[in-house]
């Protein structure tokens, strides 16, 4: 089982080695996807130390950074609310 998933791990980071050199993106995706993530790091920073609501604290973890980077703004106020929500 451990080599079928080591497997296809290989093939499909092959595949995307491939995608990057063929399409000739080279390195700015990752420029951009860098500077995402900092700003989503600073932003959910900005929110817990702020004061804005002392009731609640966001952590700074891959999923919460991750939902910040996609979602743009509009992701700390929903991870806000669920925090606000849930507990």
């Amino acid at each position: 089982m451990k080599f079928i998933v080591a497997g296809v791990l290989f093939i499909s980071l092959l595949l995307l080695v491939i995608i990057v050199f063929k399409k000739k993106l080279g390195l700015s995706w990752l420029t951009a996807f860098g500077a995402h993530l900092v700003l989503s790091a600073i932003v959910i920073y900005i929110v817990n130390f702020s004061g804005f609501s002392a009731d609640t604290y966001i952590p700074l973890n891959p999923m919460t950074i991750g939902t910040v980077m996609v979602l743009g703004a509009p992701g700390v106020g929903l991870l806000l609310g669920l925090k606000l929500i849930l507990i």
